[in-house]
Formats: C-alpha cells, structure tokens, sequence
C-alpha cells in the first residue's frame, strides 16, 4: 500500500456508489463548513438527492450559501436535490427525558448519568436520518472534541442500558410496588420499552458507522502544528471507533505565485512546507487533497462549485510546484 499512490482528490467519494453517510470534522477554524458545502455540491451533480446537516452549533451553513436555514431539511437556491438543515443535538432533549409528567425512576436514573441526555437526543437524530431517502448525507460537523463526542454517544448509550437494566433486574420487584403505592402505573415499562427500542436503533446505527461501504470521515485541516496535532488525534480516535477514514483535506496551502517577491509569504511556505512533509509522511495511503488559499471568501454557490470541483478533480495545475528548486527550498 504504501509504494501505491494515492489519487490526491476527493473522487473516490464521488465515485462510491453505497457511500451515504459522509461526515466533515476537523479543528475550529479550519474550513470544515467549505469543504462539506462544496463536496454536497459536488454530490449533488453525481447523486440523485442529497441532504448537508450542520451539527455544529455555530451554524455557518447559512452564511456559506446566503439562506437562512431551520431543523427541517430546506431546498437549497439554485439546485432541484440539494437540502440543508441545521440542528443542536446538545439541546434537543428527548422528549421521555424532558416531559416531567412522564418522569420514572429508571428515566430519573437515566438522566443522572452524564451525557444521556444528548446521547439519546443523537439517537433520536440519527434514527429520523436513518429513515430519511436522501441518497446521501453529508454532515457539516462541530469542532473535534464535540464531534468525537457525538461519535461516542452509542457507547454511552450502551452502557446507560447496562446500568438500568441491572437495577431494573434487581430491584424491579421492589419498585413495583412503590410504584404501585405511588400511583405511577407502568411508566418505568413504557420507559424501558422506549429505552429498548433507542438501543436497537443505536446498534443499527453504529453498524452503519462502522460500515465502509456506507459511512466515511473527511478530516479537515491546514498546515500547522496544533492542526496537524488534532487532526492525527481524530484518525486515532475514529480508528477507534471503527469509522472509515481514508480522506483528508489539508486547506489554506500556500502556493508560490510566479514572480512574487514577499518575504513573510517566503517564510510561511517553507513553515507549511514542514507540515506538509508530514502530513505526506503520516497519511501516506490517504487520498490527501492540498488546497490553496484562495483570495476571495468561499461563499455562494459559484464559489461553492468551483472548490468543490478542485476537491473532486484535484488542485489545478496553475498551483502546482513544478520546480524541483522551489520544491527543495520550501521543504528547507
């Protein structure tokens, strides 16, 4: 594998016919919001629908393509298959966990283990997009640790279940009958049965995370240091996980202009020169797409579709380094 050369592009999405799970996550600040906007435009050239969900809470979908968007899926202006929604999975708590009126003692034990609350909320989330018959969905992701968060929400879940259902296995006799003297009925089963029911539909989903046929991770950086850092901690973490992740987009690249004469734009190539060595070194059978700064805000859905046609084709070769010299000297 690592004498093959990787094509350095993202065609090899675009090609996949069972990919439909496609998630975008890196660093803050990185361009995450750019690259997932751009790569759903190119998709939707290629697929029959496709849906980009922000699960990032800042929400820049909507300044990517000029249109306010809401938790329900929203054609985008100027596309007939392409759709954008924007939601918080840390705030839309589930509904058997927020209604007082309905609250048990296991859905009281349930809310008192961290991060039930946005893990069933995932779930929940999860399972909508699950039924949903886009042909692909393209996740516009929060900052690395939120997302590794998220990720980990079906083990929480897991877990959680372990938990109650070993109380409920112990003690289910005794809080019966308090249940009973108290008058709650049978809320602590309609509860279990609704927590059964996520837990099923959670393994459901990690299959399909875990899956590299149908889901995969593009991990968003630039070339510098505490980039690089987190972007490495993310292919680890995802490896962990069992996420497909053979894409990474580096952004920001600097490519010497012909006849330019900037000492500061001199000494920041040959900084990015350094971390870009590494990231050739690191992901050597990764397709690694090398994107260059650009003059202009990517914003709109021209400028959409031309990086997104760079991400699917590769750099052009007006920013290619073709001189072995100049080649040397950044690397130096």
């Amino acid at each position: 594998m690592a004498d093959e050369i990787m094509d350095p592009s993202l065609q090899n999405i675009i090609d996949s016919k069972t990919l439909r799970w496609v998630f975008v996550g890196g660093k803050g600040g990185v361009g995450k919001t750019t690259t997932s906007c751009s790569l759903a435009v190119e998709l939707a050239k290629h697929r029959e629908s496709v849906l980009l969900i922000s699960t990032d809470p800042a929400h820049n979908l909507s300044d990517a393509f000029g249109q306010k968007f809401s938790s329900k899926p929203t054609l985008v202006p100027g596309f007939e298959n392409l759709f954008a929604m924007e939601i918080n999975p840390s705030t839309e708590i589930s509904e058997e966990l927020e209604n007082a009126e309905s609250k048990s003692f296991f859905s009281e034990v349930a809310t008192s283990i961290p991060g039930i609350d946005e893990a069933m909320s995932f779930a929940e989330l999860m399972k909508q997009v699950q039924s949903m018959s886009y042909s692909t969905i393209v996740f516009d992701t929060a900052p690395t640790g939120h997302t590794l968060r998220l990720l980990s929400f079906p083990t929480v879940i897991e877990k959680a279940f372990e938990k109650i259902n070993s109380l409920k296995g112990r003690f289910s006799g005794l809080f019966g009958q308090v249940a009973g003297m108290l008058g709650m009925g049978n809320q602590d089963e309609s509860f279990m049965g609704k927590l059964e029911e996520i837990q099923t539909s959670v393994r459901q989903i990690n299959a399909h995370f875990q899956n590299p046929e149908v889901t995969t991770f593009v991990c968003v950086c630039i070339p510098e240091f505490l980039s690089l850092f987190e972007t490495e901690r993310l292919v680890q973490e995802l490896t962990g996980f069992g996420i497909e992740t053979s894409n990474i987009v580096v952004n920001q690249v600097l490519f010497p202009d012909d006849g330019a004469d900037c000492r500061k734009c001199a000494a920041r190539q040959r900084m990015q020169g350094k971390y870009l060595d590494q990231i050739d070194a690191l992901y050597s059978d990764f397709h690694v797409v090398k994107m260059p700064m650009l003059d202009e805000e990517v914003r709109g859905k021209e400028s959409l579709q031309k990086f997104g046609g760079m991400l699917a084709s590769g750099v052009p070769d007006k920013y290619a380094l073709t001189d072995p010299e100049e080649v040397a000297k950044m690397k130096k």
